[in-house]
């Protein structure tokens, strides 16, 4: 009998590699990012971890595909061909919540960057330049609008409740959550809007979610306002919040995430002076294999050898998320 086979499409230490045989002794584990290896691996693996672009082929596509369980290496799981699996009846937990703190860290620092203008000071430190440049905002006691309120949302409410902040939180259900002051549900979006100093995305990308910002949205911010997004790219109208941002709509804004990955060379966000720009790494952390592999696969792999479906972060295919 051919041993079961769960296949890691990441390079992982040996020692979580390890800890997850110990759950599954019998089974072979296959590891590494590697297109040669997973594409040789990848036809009959029971088990995915680190869904890859291409994969498609060498699994769901076939026939005789032993494919039952994907565990995904990131929260949001748009890129993965959600209504062929789910035809297919294969299990997809996420890593939702593995990016809470280092996420919540990045809102917090763009945020604070912003607020402090420590991104027009490092540009004046390059040019030996010392100059007020006009600091004189506060993040204390300031109201956050935090769109979507799943575990990033609420590492974030938490903190802001350090800093005295009102928070304002809006989920698809409206239903209330632990530091949040008062929840909007999606309808009530443009309740919240112009009452936020903070404009806050941590929403995954969803059909409903898809250009959900634009033109109308920046108009009831308050001019005043930062606007942040970790989230996804696709939930702005790009051009809307270049626009707003030119005609000082807002005041400024934070940016992780864009339409088009790498951000081009011509795109104006670049040259912006109440922009700060990182590179979709809000959520790199040193303990992000760890997370992943003890908090999620690790715990779903042991009700998954007895027989029962996987439950930690198990993504609901008519939600999307």
């Amino acid at each position: 009998m051919t041993a079961r086979k769960l296949l890691i499409a990441q390079n992982v230490d040996s020692s979580y590699v390890e800890k997850i045989q110990e759950v599954i002794p019998e089974w072979t584990i296959v590891t590494g990012r590697d297109k040669e290896i997973w594409q040789k691996e990848a036809p009959d693996a029971e088990v995915i971890a680190g869904w890859k672009k291409g994969m498609e082929e060498y699994t769901i596509n076939k026939e005789d595909s032993p494919l039952t369980w994907i565990q995904t290496w990131s929260a949001g799981v748009n890129s993965l061909p959600l209504e062929k699996l789910s035809s297919h009846n294969v299990h997809l937990t996420s890593a939702n919540g593995v990016h809470a703190h280092p996420i919540s860290e990045t809102i917090f620092a763009l945020m604070l960057g912003l607020t402090r203008k420590i991104h027009t000071y490092v540009r004046n430190q390059q040019s030996k330049t010392w100059d007020h440049s006009n600091l004189k905002l506060e993040i204390h006691g300031k109201t956050i609008g935090i769109l979507g309120t799943g575990a990033i949302g609420k590492e974030t409410a938490k903190i802001a409740k350090a800093f005295g902040m009102t928070v304002l939180g809006m989920r698809h259900s409206g239903k209330p959550e632990e530091y949040i002051d008062t929840m909007y549900s999606s309808s009530q979006l443009h309740d919240l809007l112009p009452q936020c100093d903070y404009v806050v995305v941590t929403l995954p990308l969803t059909k409903e979610t898809h250009r959900l910002l634009g033109q109308k949205e920046f108009q009831l911010m308050k001019e005043s306002a930062f606007f942040i997004n970790i989230g996804r790219g696709d939930i702005v109208v790009e051009e809307d919040l270049v626009q707003a941002l030119k005609s000082g709509e807002i005041a400024g804004a934070g940016l992780d995430v864009f339409e088009t990955e790498p951000l081009g060379d011509n795109s104006p966000l670049w040259e912006m002076e109440n922009v700060i720009i990182t590179p979709h790494t809000a959520g790199s952390t040193q303990y992000y294999d760890q997370r992943v592999i003890e908090d999620i696969l690790i715990p779903n792999l042991r009700h998954y050898v007895k027989g029962e479906s996987p439950s930690i972060n198990k993504v609901d295919y008519t939600k999307g998320y």
